[in-house]
């Protein structure tokens, strides 16, 4: 509830006079846990006059010093090495978790949740399944508990059917109630975006489902849940679709279309040519051969992940760099292997639905599409245009689609492809446009890695001298924070911190 999540934001300013114990007690409410030895979101720390607030949403740390009853000095403060960063004349606190009631009200529905749970404990008990009736009757009641005792559950929000007072099928709050009545939403790659939105519901029912059906969760979680799709439209007042294949809700929906057919580039979308599915492999090796000779890249996209392996171990054989690149391979390793081809490590990349909206690889010059006169979800004219679009970066670009007959899917993404193709043509001709390639670092395709990397990394030359006391102790906190890091999954950031704890620890050493 948007009203209850505002009441609890804490406003604190330099100079004023507020009670040290009441701010303890505002940030216990806000669920921060109080840790004077761990360092890492969700907490914060007292020693004396100084409270140490580590928020959820930063990752940075608030320094709150007191002087009696008076707020004397406000500090933000690198999460990592705890360096000054700037000393604001006010903040703002916001709750630790999405979810939080005030005691009052948790305490007001805790009896009609323990209510919900003997009625169904009473349900599987006459179903006659007796396992399910005491894991819903333990799970809940050790909730309640908790909930009664702390205020904090895990799972908490899978009662927010009580705690929020809504009846039973109404809409849950989201993070659009949040945002002012006349909001403008962007909906981004909007023929895919749409239908997830769609599919949201369902597929969260259908997981829920199993829950209940199984006395892991009450009958009232199934009410926290996605926007249904027309809940969803009544916050679509002011909407920009963006998309290169703009599907029919956006179209329907639309007052204006604007089209942005002209790159700065001067770039042309690729030449589009048919070939036959006989002999397409020798075919697509003999092209693939040619671009490589020419220093460009090369795309190819299969049906099946089997057949993208099996195609990327032929070109192997056939002595071509060549790589395959699927829904197995982990996310960091994906961008990895696109930095890997850039850079001329792999001349080819096999595919399947990975190699779509939002890649840029400006070295590729051919899109290869096998089987392309299949009819279904992967060749859809709106997906063969997405996946030839792929060639459109390079002044050299061009796609081969093989099939054995042009099917309308394939027609209609090449007579697209051509309007596009003819206008841009006509443009650059009549400004007396050069087209180029697009010009990007290697490192700009894994851009958010890097910033990543960034934020971890700790410059440790440029720190303050320490002692030997503090420098272990502050290795002690890094150490916590790499095992944290690591039980969050985040390997990267454990990594990171690994090495710098190595690099501290040579430091000592030298000492």
């Amino acid at each position: 509830d948007p009203s209850e999540y505002d009441h609890f934001r804490m406003y604190i300013e330099r100079g004023k006079q507020v009670d040290r114990r009441e701010i303890l007690e505002r940030l216990v409410a806000m669920q921060y846990e109080r840790n004077d030895m761990d360092v890492r979101p969700g907490l914060f720390r007292v020693r004396g006059d100084v409270i140490d607030v580590y928020p959820s949403a930063s990752e940075n740390s608030i320094r709150i010093e007191l002087d009696g009853d008076v707020v004397v000095r406000l500090t933000i403060l690198e999460g990592l090495t705890a360096r000054k960063l700037h000393s604001p004349e006010w903040i703002e606190l916001y709750p630790a978790r999405h979810h939080v009631v005030s005691r009052e009200k948790l305490v007001a529905v805790l009896p009609d949740i323990e209510q919900e749970m003997r009625e169904r404990v009473e349900w599987f008990k006459n179903e006659g399944k007796l396992v399910e009736a005491d894991r819903l009757r333990r799970r809940t009641l050790y909730d309640l508990e908790m909930l009664r005792e702390t205020g904090m559950c895990q799972g908490i929000e899978n009662y927010s059917r009580w705690i929020d007072g809504r009846n039973k099928g109404e809409k849950p709050y989201t993070l659009l109630d949040y945002f002012p009545d006349d909001f403008l939403m962007i909906i981004d790659e909007s023929h895919m975006t749409v239908p997830q939105i769609r599919g949201m519901y369902n597929g969260d029912q259908a997981r829920k489902k199993s829950l209940v059906d199984y006395g892991f969760r009450l009958p009232s979680a199934i009410d926290n849940r996605p926007l249904k799709f027309p809940e969803f439209e009544k916050y679509m007042k002011k909407v920009i679709y963006t998309s290169a294949t703009p599907g029919p809700f956006a179209r329907q929906n639309s007052n204006q279309i604007v089209e942005q057919l002209v790159r700065p580039t001067g770039l042309v979308d690729p030449e589009i040519t048919v070939k036959p599915v006989v002999g397409q492999v020798d075919h697509l090796l003999g092209e693939i051969r040619k671009t490589t000779e020419m220093g460009d890249r090369t795309l190819v996209t299969t049906l099946t992940k089997k057949t993208a392996e099996m195609l990327s171990e032929y070109l192997v054989e056939a002595g071509i760099k060549a790589r395959y690149l699927h829904s197995d391979i982990g996310t960091v390793e994906r961008i990895e292997i696109i930095r890997q081809l850039r850079q001329g490590k792999y001349d080819v990349l096999v595919g399947i639905n990975l190699l779509r909206e939002g890649l840029d690889i400006p070295e590729v010059s051919l899109v290869a599409i096998l089987d392309a006169d299949k009819e279904g979800f992967l060749r859809t004219d709106w997906a063969l245009v997405q996946t030839m679009g792929r060639a459109a970066r390079n002044i050299n670009g061009r796609v081969i689609l093989f099939g054995d007959h042009v099917s309308n899917a394939m027609q209609s993404a090449i007579d697209e492809t051509n309007r596009r193709r003819k206008y841009q043509i006509k443009y650059n001709v009549e400004h007396g446009i050069n087209p180029v390639s697009i010009q990007k670092s290697i490192r700009d395709i894994a851009q958010g890695i890097i910033k990543f990397e960034k934020e971890v990394q700790t410059k440790i030359p440029d720190f303050d001298p320490f002692e030997v006391d503090e420098l272990a102790d502050y290795i002690i906190d890094m150490e916590e924070q790499m095992k944290e890091a690591a039980r969050n999954l985040e390997f990267e950031k454990a990594a990171k911190l690994r090495d710098q704890v190595a690099e501290l620890r040579k430091r000592i050493e030298g000492t």
